[in-house]
């Protein structure tokens, strides 16, 4: 475990019951959308190369235009 980790854990041992439960449930809940997160981006990865090849094609035949901010 790091130092950072450590020094966190002794502040949270100086918290009562309750804000430890809050503390944990709010880590885990991160930690599981983090999970989700990733697991989403590994899956749309094909998806994303389809995507960005199709986009390169198009740019390369003409069919895009530079962006102007102005007219957004």
């Amino acid at each position: 475990m790091t130092q950072l980790m450590e020094k966190a854990l002794e502040e949270i041992r100086k918290l009562s019951e309750a804000e430890q439960d809050v503390l944990a449930a709010w880590i885990l809940e991160e930690i599981e959308s983090e999970r989700q997160w990733t697991e989403a981006f590994d899956k749309s990865q094909d998806l994303l190369s389809q995507l960005a090849n199709e986009a390169l094609r198009e740019h390369r035949s003409g069919k895009t235009k530079p962006l102007d901010l102005d007219e957004l």
